[in-house]
């Protein structure tokens, strides 16, 4: 399984977490202690996206593992942000290894991730495919499970709506429609994060000024706290200070995600 993590809060740094804490998400990628679904090696690609000092989204993406690349410790050493994204990759069995088919997907407001597997795909979810204009399908990132589910996100958050809302609904409507799915979801905009554990792990740790979240803990902190599964969390940035979250349960996966 995939493995990823989302930050939220006064200025941070990615490299942090994605390079340089006990467990940080490039050991994850090699030595995950969470193997719920399968796999323990994610080796088809990786990226990191963060919002800049101007607003927008900036993504880096490659479809290696995260720990041959070189150039990734400098390029994260300068990078603050009070929102950011990370995610490595094991690919699906017919699913295409490029750097366009690995998270976070993006466009200028949002950065998403998609930990876990649809079911019965591509047949599965042909009527969520047909919720989506014809322009935004020729466009896919990749012929994959998680570019679909971020094209259905995309076209839904071009209205005014509530980002949960939106997760929610697709995540109740996938598991529906392809039962026994794995739909781990991390949306993260400006001053919002969603996030869903779905038949997979998900931790939370909140220390008031910041929320971070991730497939597993990434230090012995004692303030990491399970998702349950079947949960939806949503945490809001009010100012530099003060990061608040909750979590509801929206639903009861279909087995436990193991293999």
């Amino acid at each position: 399984m995939c493995r990823h993590l989302a930050y939220l809060g006064p200025a941070g740094a990615p490299a942090d977490v994605v390079l340089r804490a006990p467990h940080s998400l490039a050991v994850q990628s090699y030595a995950p202690k969470d193997t719920r679904g399968g796999g323990t090696v994610n080796v088809d690609g990786f990226g990191v996206g963060w919002f800049a000092d101007d607003g927008y989204p900036t993504r880096y993406r490659r479809a290696c593992p995260v720990w041959t690349d070189p150039g990734l410790d400098r390029l994260l050493r300068p990078v603050r942000s009070t929102a950011f994204l990370a995610a490595v990759r094991s690919a699906t069995a017919g699913m295409p290894v490029s750097e366009s088919a690995c998270a976070p997907f993006g466009d200028d407001d949002w950065l998403f991730s998609h930990n876990g597997v649809v079911f019965g795909w591509p047949e599965s979810v042909v009527g969520l495919a047909e919720d989506v204009p014809t322009v935004d399908l020729l466009r896919l990132d990749a012929p994959t499970d998680s570019a679909l589910l971020w094209a259905w996100l995309r076209n839904a958050l071009r209205e005014d709506v509530d980002p949960a809302d939106v997760v929610r609904e697709l995540v109740v409507r996938v598991a529906a429609t392809a039962p026994g799915s794995r739909l781990n979801l991390l949306l993260v905009g400006r001053d919002v994060l969603v996030a869903t554990a779905w038949s997979h792990s998900l931790w939370v740790r909140s220390d008031g000024p910041g929320v971070l979240v991730a497939s597993e803990p990434c230090d012995e902190e004692s303030q990491w706290r399970p998702v349950p599964d079947g949960g939806l969390l949503v945490a809001h940035r009010a100012d530099d200070t003060t990061t608040t979250y909750e979590m509801e349960k929206i639903g009861q996966p279909e087995g436990d995600g193991r293999t």
